[in-house]
C-alpha cells in the first residue's frame, strides 16, 4: 500500500475493497480471494504461492505467501510461474 491503512479502510481498485485487517506501510493486499496453494501476483507477475486461503482486504505477507523471489534455493519458482504448486 502506498500509506498504512486500517480495517474497514476502502480501496477502489477495480472495484471496492475493504480492509480486513490493519496494512502497514508498503506491504501488500489481496484485491481478490487467493485458495492455498495458488499463485500470488503483483503487477501480473508470480511473487509467490499462497501457503492458506487469502481473502480480499487481507494482509498478503510471509504470514500466508511463500516467496518465488529472492530466494538462493529457487523454492516456489515453478510453481508460481505455474500458477501454483503441483
Amino acid at each position: 500500500m502506498l500509506e498504512g491503512g486500517e480495517v474497514g479502510h476502502s480501496l477502489a481498485v477495480e472495484g471496492d475493497v475493504e480492509l480486513a485487517e490493519e496494512i502497514p506501510f508498503g506491504h501488500k493486499v489481496a484485491l481478490r480471494d487467493h485458495e492455498r496453494d495458488e499463485a500470488v501476483r503483483k503487477y501480473g507477475e508470480a511473487i509467490g504461492v499462497a501457503t492458506e486461503p487469502i481473502r480480499a482486504g487481507e494482509w498478503v505477507h510471509t504470514h500466508n505467501c511463500d516467496s518465488a523471489r529472492g530466494r538462493a534455493d529457487g523454492a516456489n519458482a515453478d510453481a508460481a510461474a505455474g500458477g501454483g504448486r503441483p
